[in-house]
């Protein structure tokens, strides 16, 4: 288990991170998820050892990692990495990068020359590159390059699997290929995995949990599921998935929209933070669109995206935009339609819990 206690790091005046708390179970997967700048790669560099926290402590099976007084260096924990660059050596074979780290990591191959070998093949038939190992970079795919990055990654059976971004440079299928082979890894090693993305969509298909981060602090540490149904911050619900945030007042646990006081919300298990502030978060697959006579909401459609399986409308709402996916089989809107828009799962309401 790794613990990050407390830790903050600054730069000068400028704080990256702030008292950030987590842990880290042995062989979860945890994606690290936020904008640029949010402190995600500080946290990973701090895990790695690149450098240490400005207060806190990092622990990895109750053994110090870093404290304000001491660090441990990169070569000395138990950890892989992989870069959002790949960072492959040029003058290096496939099989020579895997072997390297077999060679200079903590859990290096002590046994001869055979076992060594053993354990090279083993890795690069695991990650699909065992035709390839005396080729070289320069003679590779970049979704080769990625796989000989988390084969050196994983060779030494590290108890801790850091991976910076490593998706970002490869095209779009390639990227779903990825996730695959990733998620396999992730399976046959059962290393803990520290996963920094800004892909929510990416977070959302590989990780155990997500940890979502914004400004240098944690705003919510939740289950992929959890985490897009339960929003918990105004953050989270517009960062992933993109929720509309109505306007409105919550009364007994049922919401009464701004825009219309007629209509009359369940509670669908909203966070007590957005019924403070009178939000209800709603995504865009939880409301239905109905031609404009029917009960409901009013609205106007001022946009339409085609997006194959769904049409992804822009709907203004009073003086709100909301954004609404239907999916291709319902009943299609045109730019300037008149439309009713209610809750999915709720029933629409026609009294006022409003006081006259």
């Amino acid at each position: 288990m790794i613990k990050v206690k407390n830790v903050s790091k600054k730069y000068g005046s400028f704080t990256a991170l702030h008292s950030i708390d987590l842990e880290i179970e042995s062989g979860e997967f945890i994606a690290v998820l936020g904008p640029s700048g949010c402190g995600k790669t500080t946290l990973l560099k701090l895990l790695a050892g690149f450098m240490g926290p400005t207060e806190g402590t990092i622990e990895m099976d109750d053994k110090v990692l870093a404290s304000t007084k001491r660090v441990l260096p990169p070569e000395k924990r138990n950890i892989g990495m992989v870069f959002q660059s790949f960072a492959l050596w040029p003058h290096m074979t496939v099989s020579e990068h895997v072997k390297f780290p077999l060679s200079y990591h903590p859990n290096k191959i002590k046994e001869g020359k055979k076992e060594l070998q053993e354990r090279i093949g083993d890795v690069l038939k695991l990650v699909g590159l065992d035709a390839l190992a005396e080729r070289y970079p320069s003679e590779l795919s970049g979704g080769q390059k990625q796989r000989v990055a988390l084969a050196r990654a994983i060779a030494p059976l590290p108890n801790l699997l850091l991976m910076d971004e490593p998706l970002s440079a490869l095209d779009v299928e390639l990227r779903m290929e990825m996730r695959k082979e990733i998620q396999k890894l992730h399976r046959e090693t059962e290393a803990s995995i520290v996963f920094v993305t800004h892909d929510q969509g990416e977070a959302l298909a590989i990780a155990d949990k997500i940890v979502v981060m914004n400004q240098g602090r944690i705003e919510q540490i939740a289950p992929p599921e959890v985490l897009y149904t339960r929003p918990e911050t105004e953050f989270v619900a517009t960062f992933v998935g993109k929720c509309n945030l109505v306007k409105g007042q919550w009364q007994n646990d049922r919401f009464v929209p701004a825009i219309d006081s007629k209509n009359i919300w369940p509670d669908l298990g909203v966070a007590d933070s957005f019924k403070e502030s009178g939000i209800y978060p709603v995504r865009p697959e939880q409301f239905l669109l109905m031609p404009s006579e029917k009960d409901g909401l009013q609205g106007v459609i001022s946009f339409v995206q085609y997006q194959g399986h769904e049409i992804h409308y822009t709907v203004e709402v009073g003086e709100e935009t909301w954004t609404i996916h239907e999916s291709v089989f319902a009943s299609r809107f045109n730019t300037g339609d008149v439309v009713g828009i209610s809750l999915k799962n709720a029933p629409i309401q026609n009294e006022s819990l409003v006081p006259n």
